[in-house]
């Protein structure tokens, strides 16, 4: 090799050296702030806790109603629940039964 293939050669490996630094820095920044990085990892574990909170009221919530539908079967209806659902959406009432408004 001479002098001047030594000369050209040097000027394009700097840049393949200079592009590649910055592909690694670029690498590391996303590892470190990116969508998936360190700093949104604290964000991720609290929408988790949220969520999971959530689901456990929407569970409970679940429960109820699976209860709720289990009182309501045609074959052994609750009557305490039956009458309650009577005298809430139909307005019915009992004869001797003293209706009581609140305004």
């Amino acid at each position: 090799m001479t002098n001047a293939d030594a000369l050209l050669r040097s000027p394009r490996e700097k840049l393949i050296r200079a592009l590649s630094l910055l592909g690694v820095l670029v690498l590391g920044g996303l590892a470190f702030a990116g969508p998936s990085g360190f700093l949104a990892w604290s964000e991720n574990l609290k929408l988790l806790e949220q969520r999971e909170a959530r689901i456990a009221a929407l569970k409970g919530e679940r429960d109820e109603l699976k209860n709720r539908v289990a009182l309501l079967d045609p074959k052994h209806a609750d009557p305490d629940l039956v009458g309650e659902l009577l005298r809430s959406n139909l307005n019915v009432a009992h004869p001797d039964e003293v209706v009581i408004t609140l305004n």
